[in-house]
């Protein structure tokens, strides 16, 4: 069979998406491949189909012990044989599991880091015919990548005791430049064939709301999303508890995760947000990699991650199924000092980690104090050049308007001058507002010329300061005390010529300068072509799919995605056949679900 044919047998798709038919072609040849692809863009497939084909076995190489029963779960229904081995299964289970491994009952095998270097795992891999193994999630294998798991670095150790060294292929959804190299030089890839498919997620409509009141805001945003799914992700264990707890007093039934709870809280939480009885999950992020819930229609993040790596990773968690979804930021100044405080707090890294993590957040601090299109801000952190404004996120739906700063910022660069470039933000502001405290008395900072000459608020100062640190007139030292310097462009703000223009929200054009606003503007991401169906068909249909997972005691979407479902709406089919034509509905699950879903469309046309 040709991997066209295998791809259309087993998962129902006709055509390979952007980069899969590549990636597979690469790996069925013998060559090591890389898959950069974002959320949603079916990575899965790129291992899973050549997997299939492959005369010995798959081992794939997960972090998570959801992540492996999902994708094991999926390829059940699909027909294929799959096993899954980590810690929740006994030594028993485990052993039965590499003994039908071994009788060639499994093609693809999962199995959790920490397990490749066990005795047991080792003496079953000199002896099984290992064609392939995939590293999922591959940023994990980088210290530079924003979640690097120590578990990770067995991988290589583990290859090089195979007798035989399979086809390596590894893949991920975020990874800069710097972050790919390490990837393919921890896993010693030999000449892989490298592609990135883009990271674009056309999809995801992109907010940011800078409220001091962010649970107003919340609310707000879930009124108008009434019965959808979504995350809500939050910075500390505490923060989640304090907000889960409000949203169901609240009347929304949200569920919480994190790492204090127990493994059955956790685990029990986790089901009832995959099985649809908790719509919304309330979390750190611990949570989500792997999650392949196909109908979470938002994101939002209570707290502003530490780097655009993780918050494009979370927020791509939404639209999987390519329906319009949307990602909200609450983002606020004290997200950064306590973002701060958790990178010098964290025991397992050191100094030069630290400072790279404090780098990536005071990037990820600029993505909240930017004017510019928010997409292609994140577009061009991962190396992808875009010239044109996305039209499909808050800041190009924003209106803004341009003040000369120019004396203001005069004033800012020449007070950072006379403070000898030694302090943070705040203090600049305050010798700039005259705030005569203790500490600039210390300092004696209340006798420069510069003390008081403003009358801006604080909140305006630092704007300022933001603004001109993204400009660079300024600079923020990565350090746990960050401190103000001179930009590269200092000396031409202060030629008498010069025009600093900065960009500002119009007034009235929402929350804005810290201020306040309980209101919220429903915004629905952009369609992008897809044609209207019948809602009262496709509400049949997810009834049926629902009540058939509960009898399966499975997600509903492992039955068939949403996309799927909205397909059946599209083609109306009314025998297995014509249903086989239908995008996501392989032959062993038209066998085994088909009756039922073409009854119900009969039904609906009679």
């Amino acid at each position: 069979m040709t991997a066209r044919e295998v791809l259309k047998q087993n998962f129902g798709y006709s055509e390979f998406r952007a980069g899969q038919e590549e990636l597979v072609g690469a790996i069925l040849s013998g060559q090591d491949a890389l898959g950069i692809m974002p959320t949603g863009a079916g990575k899965s497939l790129c291992f899973q189909v050549p997997g299939l084909m492959f005369g010995g076995i798959t081992l794939i190489v997960s972090p998570l012990i959801s992540l492996m029963k999902d994708q094991v779960n999926a390829l059940v229904q699909e027909g294929i044989a799959a096993a899954y081995i980590n810690s929740s299964l006994t030594e028993r289970q485990v052993a039965r599991a590499l003994e039908n491994a071994a009788g060639g009952m499994y093609k693809l095998i999962y199995i959790a880091p920490e397990r490749l270097l066990t005795s047991e795992f080792l003496h079953f891999a000199h002896h099984a015919d290992i064609a392939m193994l995939t590293v999922d999630e591959a940023h994990c294998i980088s210290q530079w990548g924003q979640d690097f798991r120590p578990s990770y670095t067995a991988i290589p150790a583990f290859i090089a005791q195979l007798q035989r060294r399979p086809v390596v292929s590894a893949f991920t959804a975020t990874a800069t430049p710097s972050v790919r190299d390490d990837i393919v030089a921890q896993l010693q890839m030999k000449s892989p064939q490298v592609l990135i498919s883009g990271f674009d997620r056309p999809n995801l409509y992109f907010d940011l709301k800078n409220d001091r009141d962010k649970y107003a805001a919340l609310l707000a945003f879930l009124a108008e999303r009434r019965g959808s799914s979504g995350i809500v992700y939050c910075a500390t264990r505490a923060t989640v508890e304090e907000v889960c707890e409000s949203l169901c007093r609240d009347g929304y039934v949200a569920s919480r995760y994190h790492a204090g709870l127990s493994d059955d809280e956790r685990h029990g939480n986790q089901d009832d947000f995959l099985y649809d009885r908790a719509l919304i999950m309330v979390a750190t992020n611990a949570f989500g990699m792997g999650i392949d819930k196909s109908n979470v229609s938002f994101v939002v993040h209570y707290n502003m991650p530490k780097d655009i790596e993780g918050y494009y990773q979370e927020a791509g968690r939404a639209g999987r199924d390519g329906e319009p979804a949307n990602c909200l930021l609450l983002y606020s100044r004290g997200d950064v000092q306590k973002n701060m405080w958790m990178i010098n707090n964290a025991s397992d890294a050191d100094e030069t980690i630290k400072a790279r993590n404090i780098e990536r957040l005071h990037i990820m601090e600029r993505l909240c104090t930017t004017s510019e299109c928010l997409r292609k801000h994140i577009l061009e952190y991962f190396g992808e050049s875009t010239i044109e404004n996305c039209g499909n996120c808050i800041n190009c739906e924003t209106e803004f308007i341009e003040t000369n700063i120019t004396p203001d910022a005069q004033q800012i660069i020449s007070c950072v001058t006379r403070m000898g470039e030694r302090f943070g933000a705040k203090m600049v502001a305050d010798v700039l507002r005259g705030m005569n405290n203790a500490k600039v008395q210390s300092f004696k900072l209340n006798k420069f010329t510069t003390f008081g000459i403003s009358k801006k608020s604080a909140v305006t100062i630092a704007e300022m300061i933001d603004f001109m640190i993204s400009e660079e007139y300024l600079i923020k030292t990565a350090e746990k005390f960050p401190i103000i310097k001179l930009g590269s462009r200092a000396k031409e703000a202060l030629q008498a010529d010069a025009a600093i223009i900065m960009r500002g929200k119009k007034s009235g054009g929402g929350a804005s300068n810290g201020e306040t606003s309980n209101s919220y503007a429903p915004r629905v991401a952009k369609t992008f072509g897809k044609h209207a169906v019948n809602t009262l068909l496709l509400a049949a249909l997810k009834e049926l799919r629902l009540r058939i997972a509960r009898e399966q005691k499975l997600p509903a979407f492992v039955i068939f995605h949403d996309s799927t479902l909205t397909d059946m709406c599209m083609k109306l089919p009314t025998t297995i056949d014509a249903l086989l034509e239908v995008s996501g509905v392989g032959k062993v699950k038209a066998d085994k679900y088909g009756a039922e879903f073409v009854a119900e469309i009969c039904k609906f046309i009679k």
